[in-house]
């Protein structure tokens, strides 16, 4: 178990991801308590859903940033080495042809940092999960 040094609470992973404070109330507050070099990728991946998604609302679910309109569209999150996108199974299963150079389970789309973030990818899945009602 290791225990992070400035808020006490214990994880099972070392230097485990994890907010001190209350989980952030806005997806801006969640992108500022992030690590400085992982902002930008975030930022990308917001204004792609932002953009696809004009309608839609932010608000943070499970501690992520997520879209909804009437219900929940997609999430994100930052993490150590990649940006998790959380479109759901049937998304990933629909879009499986196209994700085969990226790790996916349980509904999630892995994009590493090393690598260009495939926005435009990122906007398809997310305009094909609002119009089928898929998540």
């Amino acid at each position: 178990m290791w225990q992070c040094p400035k808020c006490g609470r214990e994880f099972e992973k070392v230097n485990q991801s994890h907010y001190c404070t209350d989980q952030p109330k806005t997806i801006d507050e969640y992108i500022a308590a992030q690590p400085e070099e992982i902002r930008p990728f975030l930022n990308q991946v917001r204004d792609t859903l932002r953009a696809v998604l004009p309608d839609a609302e932010e608000i943070i679910s499970w501690r992520m940033p997520t879209y909804r309109k009437k219900r929940i569209i997609i999430h994100f999150a930052g993490f150590k080495n990649n940006i998790g996108i959380y479109p759901g199974d049937d998304a990933i299963a629909h879009f499986a042809d196209k994700l085969t150079e990226y790790k996916t389970r349980k509904g999630t789309l892995q994009l590493p940092y090393d690598k260009p973030l495939p926005l435009d990818l990122i906007a398809e899945i997310a305009k094909w999960c609002y119009e089928t009602r898929h998540r």
